[in-house]
C-alpha cells in the first residue's frame, strides 16, 4: 500500500457558526456542504471538500498544547512575500492576534489560532529547489519580519 495524497481534514469545534465565520469570512475557505446542524465542508476548487467542521458542543475540552495529537492545520496562501503580507493585513483588519512568524527557507509563515485554539499555519512556499537540493533545508528556523 502506499498513500497518494492527503483527502481531507475535519476539525472538532465548538460553535459551528462562529467557526464558518473564522474559516469562510477571515480565511476566505469556500462552503460547499453542510450536514444538518452539524457539520460543514469546504473546497478549495479541485478536491469536493478539503476541510470539514464537526460541533462537537460549547462544553469541548480546549487543545492541551502537552498532548499527543494535532500541533497545527497549515494553508498556503499564494506563491510570494507580498501575498503572505496581504495575508497578515487581513488577520490585522480582523483583529486575529499571530502567534508569530517563521522563515523555514523552504517556506515562509504566520502563525494564529482558530477560534478554538487550534493552531493555523498560513505560509508560501520557496522556491522548491532549495529542498530538492538541500531537504534538510527543511528544519530550518529563524524568525520573518514582513
Amino acid at each position: 500500500m502506499q498513500i497518494k495524497a492527503l483527502g481531507h481534514v475535519v476539525l472538532k469545534v465548538r460553535n459551528l457558526e462562529r467557526s464558518v465565520k473564522f474559516y469562510r469570512d477571515v480565511l476566505g475557505m469556500k462552503e460547499v456542504a453542510r450536514l444538518r446542524t452539524s457539520m460543514v465542508f469546504f473546497s478549495f476548487g479541485k478536491n469536493h471538500h478539503d476541510l470539514a467542521l464537526l460541533q462537537i458542543g460549547e462544553l469541548a475540552a480546549s487543545p492541551v498544547p502537552a498532548s499527543v495529537g494535532l500541533y497545527h492545520v497549515a494553508f498556503k496562501v499564494g506563491d510570494s512575500l507580498d501575498e503572505l503580507r496581504e495575508c497578515k493585513r487581513n488577520l490585522e483588519l480582523h483583529g486575529i492576534p499571530l502567534l508569530g512568524a517563521s522563515d523555514h527557507s523552504v517556506s515562509q509563515s504566520l502563525y494564529i489560532q482558530d477560534p478554538d485554539g487550534i493552531e493555523i499555519e498560513l505560509y508560501v512556499d520557496a522556491d522548491p529547489t532549495v529542498w530538492r537540493d538541500n531537504p534538510a533545508a527543511l528544519t530550518t528556523l529563524k524568525p520573518l519580519v514582513l
